[in-house]
């Protein structure tokens, strides 16, 4: 290829773009240029690949393809079937499963195909079978928790926001809370890791039909043959959401009794984090409940998105080379550097450090909320984003913590020394920053106070730091 290839590619594009709507090049020229410029520490964001952003924009957004491959509800799809196999190939090969279903728009979109797969599978009834066919999306929320209670107020059994889990998995205020009447485990008050036995316990009080595993903001590795030992103990139906940690599955750096595929009934995930492909999701799964995973659309989803799907299949491509398992590793250890710089510079960490790709500092040893530390960050040019810890006394929305993982990092090429200076950047930033005060004297959890000069140097050092680690370098738009 070229080495003018991608700048030709992306200057053209948004050419065309600019000959329309000139304010949306200009946004899409800014984010390049932002992305560029931050030190983009969100553990659910990274960089996909020139090729695989190119694969988004062509003429598959034009089609329409309700049905699965060969069996569409719309004529003229044969190109479509190709990009969509070829992406579930690439899916099972690099997972070792079975089944993968690659048209979900998103990890929610995934988790609620699984969720449907798995009431249709182990429920009959009329009311499901309604819904299942047409009607999802017209329900009410009357019509859901009549339909619970039909169904026998099904149960669900997820790790809670607090512990690192996320809302898919069964909470009020997010869809599968209304499916499903939900409990949480937590983890330990002392360690902060997963107790599998008051897991156990939980499940054998609760008797969930669906015991779910996974995390968004859980610095440790799960032992998944442990859960599906429990889901076994009680006839639950054992589902992996593994979003956040694909790339590691996929790069071999979780593997025996810590990866999800052979010990899970079914697997969700999203393409991008850290595997490193377009936003959208997938499911995994094995032969039993293929066929209700596949009725994904239309039960739950519109219309595919094949210009998505081809997006998928060139970043699963990218994902069975050599080098990805490299990048997985990177990720991992560039994130045990980051938690021990650290720690060594005095941040209290949740479970006090990391076995994958994300960080969680407890910024109350710093007197903060996370939402002031967020926002003092990224006035100094790092993003991060403010999360829950356990028994998080400031609530879901100021927090006692921040967020920090290392896949876009790893991306640019950053490595442990430069996850050290970051570390130090961290917290050259939480330790200069205070508490702000409400207009009436009150202390504030939002408001905060950081002299400017020093977020301009930190600033400026994040800048320097990534001077040698340019983003797409192949990519000028002149």
């Amino acid at each position: 290829m070229s080495p003018n290839a991608e700048s030709t590619a992306f200057r053209s594009a948004l050419e065309v773009v600019r000959a329309v709507e000139p304010r949306v090049a200009d946004a899409i020229g800014a984010e390049l240029a932002d992305q560029r410029e931050s030190l983009k520490l969100i553990a659910s964001e990274n960089y996909a690949s020139p090729a695989t952003l190119l694969a988004m924009g062509n003429w598959f957004s034009d089609k329409y393809a309700e049905g699965t491959v060969g069996r569409r509800f719309y004529a003229g799809c044969q190109n479509v079937d190709t990009v969509e196999a070829l992406a579930a190939e690439h899916a099972r090969e690099l997972f070792g499963a079975a089944h993968a279903y690659v048209q979900p728009h998103s990890g929610i979109d995934a988790n609620l195909v699984a969720f449907w797969a798995i009431l249709a599978d182990r429920v009959e009834s009329p009311a499901l079978k309604k819904a299942q066919v047409r009607q999802v999306n017209d329900l009410t929320e009357a019509d859901w928790f009549a339909l619970r209670r039909e169904l026998g107020d099904q149960r669900m059994l997820g790790m809670s926001l607090d512990a690192g889990g996320h809302l898919t998995h069964g909470f009020r205020p997010n869809i599968s809370g209304k499916m499903f009447d939900q409990r949480s485990y937590g983890t330990d008050p002392v360690t902060g890791l997963v107790d599998y036995d008051a897991v156990a316990e939980a499940a054998r009080e609760f008797r969930p039909l669906i015991l779910v595993a996974g995390y968004s903001a859980y610095p440790r590795k799960v032992n998944f043959r442990i859960m599906r030992e429990i889901a076994d103990s009680v006839g639950a139906t054992f589902m992996v959401d593994m979003a956040h940690f694909a790339g590691l599955v996929a790069g071999k750096v979780f593997t025996g009794d810590f990866d999800p595929v052979p010990h899970a009934h079914i697997v969700t995930t999203t393409t991008h984090k850290s595997l490193r492909g377009p936003r959208g999701g997938m499911v995994l799964c094995g032969p039993e409940l293929a066929d209700q995973v596949d009725r994904g659309c239309p039960m739950v989803l519109g219309g595919p998105l094949p210009h998505v799907m081809a997006a998928k299949a060139v970043a699963l491509a990218e994902a069975r080379r050599p080098d990805f398992a490299d990048y997985a590793s990177r990720i991992v250890a560039n994130a045990q550097a980051l938690a021990d710089g650290l720690l060594r510079r005095g941040a209290k960490l949740v479970t006090g450090g990391t076995d994958n790709h994300l960080v969680l500092i407890d910024v109350s040893g710093y007197g903060l909320t996370g939402r002031q530390a967020e926002q003092a960050l990224l006035d100094s040019g790092i993003v991060t984003n403010r999360n829950a810890v356990p028994q998080d006394p400031n609530g879901a929305w100021y927090t006692s913590g921040v967020r920090v993982g290392t896949p876009a990092l790893t991306t640019r090429g950053l490595g442990t020394a430069e996850m050290d200076a970051t570390a130090e950047l961290i917290h050259t930033v939480l330790s200069q920053t205070t508490p702000g005060a409400n207009a009436d004297g009150t202390p504030s959890k939002a408001k905060y106070v950081l002299d400017p000069a020093l977020a301009d140097k930190v600033s400026r050092q994040a800048g320097e730091l990534l001077a040698g680690f340019p983003l797409y370098p192949a990519v000028d738009l002149g």
